[in-house]
């Protein structure tokens, strides 16, 4: 890729703040860096919003609540649609502006893309299947009507790893639902949000419903939009220690809350399973998006048959993955999002170590300050701090089991809860198994659960709420009971 179409893609983006559908600069023109991981060099200077530019972005949106959900559902949807076809026609854009903010890998930018952009058709066809119902009371009385209306302003704090598709299963379900909204990426990574936002405004989203604000200081400009009692929803994807705060904050207004928190995920091979399939969904439970997902597995518990075959297996192939640049040709991993995030990792490998555990490839830290090369680790020991902390990184720890109940207490051995993976070809034994995990998704046989069509959503301290599926709009509806008296 050229420094020419580097340069172009990212002058595209409006660096401001997107507001009552007008881009403006931030209060005092203040503004903050957004950075290349892959090389420290500064992409582009953008907004640094104020407290005031985020009140004047929930004014936007209440202002224009009411009329927008008396919109006609068909026109909600037309708008979803449009906006996919444009996703689909900018996508190698799209890939090459995310792969710079964010580091990733072009081929894996443009998967996202292409799932991203799955949300606003689904949703797209949604928005005109929301229904009520009609009954007669038990003592025929009275007649019941039940209907949906939109929740109302909704606030969207988004994460860095996916900057798109972690938008478009939020903005899709809200714009088909009728809802306004205020939408708040990641520092690290609002470029794509940014662009995503245009291709929104172009798709004919009317001014005031989708507002965009990027700020460093999230708690501070937040804060105050989350206590407004005129905010109705809010919608949160990142770690549980930040979630279980804004849920704290969201109680005084008793908002709608919907959490996508942190993993731990499991990922078990029993004795019996296809070793190739299994390694298979591995690479892809691993090394989706370079490690940086809260689908990621996370610990790898296998039957202790099949553990040392399974190991140099995927041993071989995570070790002779390309690591370099996110734009250049073959490179399979990317840099992590940051210094910080690189040296977490470090240390988590480090202290497995320490604590017995063997290297079947990578473990060393390379001089490049955000590179961490795929790791494999063998033998090691639940007192490690990967048995209980989010990675995060390319890297996979396995541990070793006897019995399925032991593989099941050891999957279940987590305050999180949102996806596990299981290896096995005995039918009775998936059914035991996706019933006795304790997490919101399981994949069978399957490295990846994310779907469209599908719910996305976890238990325990990985949150609740669902996004994607039929489930997914109804986070953003209120149901409305009508007595009537024939």
């Amino acid at each position: 890729m050229s420094a020419q179409d580097e340069a172009r893609v990212v002058d595209e983006v409006h660096p401001q703040l997107l507001i009552g559908g007008r881009w403006r600069d931030a209060e005092g023109g203040a503004t903050f860096a957004v950075d290349d991981p892959s090389t420290g060099t500064v992409l582009v200077e953008v907004a640094d919003a104020s407290v005031a530019d985020g009140k004047a972005a929930l004014d936007a949106a209440v202002a224009v609540q009411v009329e927008w959900a008396a919109t006609a559902p068909r026109d909600r949807g037309e708008i979803l649609r449009r906006a996919f076809e444009a996703i689909n026609d900018h996508a190698d854009d799209l890939a090459l502006l995310m792969t710079l903010e964010m580091g990733k890998p072009l081929a894996e930018a443009k998967a996202e893309i292409a799932y991203g952009g799955e949300f606003f058709r689904w949703f797209a066809e949604e928005a005109v299947r929301i229904s009520g119902r009609y009954s007669i009371a038990p003592n025929g009385a009275t007649r019941l009507l039940t209907l949906k209306q939109p929740v109302g302003p909704c606030l969207m704090i988004t994460p860095w790893n996916f900057p798109l598709a972690m938008g478009t299963r939020k903005i899709g379900p809200a714009i088909a639902a009728g809802c306004t909204m205020v939408v708040k990426p990641a520092g690290q990574t609002p470029l794509t949000m940014l662009r995503l936002a245009d291709l929104l405004v172009e798709a004919g989203v009317p001014d005031g419903v989708l507002n965009v604000v990027t700020t460093k200081h999230t708690g501070e400009v937040m804060e105050p939009l989350i206590r407004d009692p005129r905010l109705r929803k809010l919608t949160f994807t990142g770690s549980t220690e930040v979630g279980r705060r804004l849920v704290e904050q969201s109680a005084e207004g008793l908002l709608r809350v919907s959490m996508e928190l942190g993993g731990n995920a499991p990922f078990l091979v029993f004795d019996d399973a296809d070793l190739d399939r299994a390694v298979d969904g591995a690479m892809l439970a691993k090394m989706r998006n370079i490690g940086e997902a809260c689908t990621a597995a996370n610990r790898f518990i296998v039957h202790e048959s099949v553990a040392d075959e399974f190991g140099r297996r995927l041993a071989t192939r995570m070790g002779a993955m390309s690591v370099g640049r996110g734009t250049d040709d073959g490179v399979e991993v990317g840099p992590l999002i940051d210094g910080t995030q690189r040296d977490k990792v470090a240390e988590l490998v480090d202290d497995a170590i320490a604590k017995g555990a063997d290297v079947l490839c990578g473990g060393q830290t390379p001089e490049a300050p955000t590179y961490y090369p795929p790791t494999v680790l063998a033998g090691v020991s639940t007192d490690a701090r990967l048995a209980t902390e989010e990675i995060f990184g390319p890297v996979a720890p396995i541990f070793t089991f006897a019995d399925e109940a032991e593989a099941l207490r050891m999957a279940n051995a987590t305050e999180f809860g949102l996806v596990a993976y299981a290896f096995t070809q005995d039918a009775s034994r998936m059914i035991r198994v996706y019933e006795g995990l304790e997490t919101g998704m399981v994949g069978i046989n399957q490295g990846i659960v994310s779907n469209p069509a599908a719910p996305f959503g976890g238990v325990k301290a990985s949150g609740f709420g669902r996004e994607g599926g039929a489930e997914g709009i109804e986070e953003y509806l209120e149901t409305k009971y009508v007595g009537i008296a024939p």
